[in-house]
């Protein structure tokens, strides 16, 4: 995951994102927007790339986000085979400043898939594909990939159903997250929407 940030309203316009797209042989579904921030979902894009992306696309900053700590898997975790086509919805919150709570979340990351079962059955009742976290400093990018037309909204409710850890997961967990530079003072993870 690359994640460019550039001056406040200086994002650069879809037809010039679908051109660099092109150039770079990239898809522009790959590429999603939240205020000043662009992030690329590739594994084609190298590390190399880095300084002539900066500067073709004038970005103040770029984050390479390849600390993948947490992955769902659906094939794996639910035995079930993946769709042939799905959408990812990218998101992105901070773990809070504190170092020995961070590496609690983290903890319950690792341990997650042993100690709270219900959480994996939750995301195979939603019908994600994958979900993956990735981490630079204390920034997370989350990918949540579901299939192809279907609405995160209609899905999610899913992973609760029947299912009452998941709620307490997640109370859990709101303890250790904030919201990045930009977000409104309740906000925690933000979505990128697709350009």
């Amino acid at each position: 995951v690359f994640e460019l940030i550039f001056k406040d309203d200086k994002l650069p316009s879809n037809k010039a994102l679908e051109t660099f797209a092109k150039e770079n042989n990239l898809l522009a579904s790959w590429m999603y927007k939240w205020n000043n921030r662009l992030v690329i979902y590739t594994s084609s894009l190298k590390v190399e790339s880095l300084q002539q992306t900066l500067k073709r696309l004038n970005a103040t900053g770029i984050k390479l986000y390849d600390n993948l700590f947490y992955d769902f898997n659906r094939e794996k975790n639910c035995g079930d085979k993946p769709v042939d086509e799905w959408d990812n919805i990218i998101l992105s919150a901070n773990l809070v400043k504190n170092e020995k709570m961070q590496k609690e979340y983290l903890d319950y990351h690792k341990t997650q898939f042993e100690k709270w079962p219900e959480i994996s059955k939750g995301f195979c009742n939603a019908e994600f594909q994958r979900l993956a976290i990735f981490k630079k400093d204390r920034q997370l990018m989350l990918i949540i990939s579901i299939p192809k037309g279907k609405k995160l909204d209609d899905l999610n409710p899913k992973t609760t159903l029947n299912n009452p850890k998941v709620d307490e997961w997640n109370a859990i967990m709101k303890k250790y997250q904030e919201g990045i530079e930009g977000t409104k003072p309740d906000e925690v993870w933000v979505f990128f929407k697709p350009i």
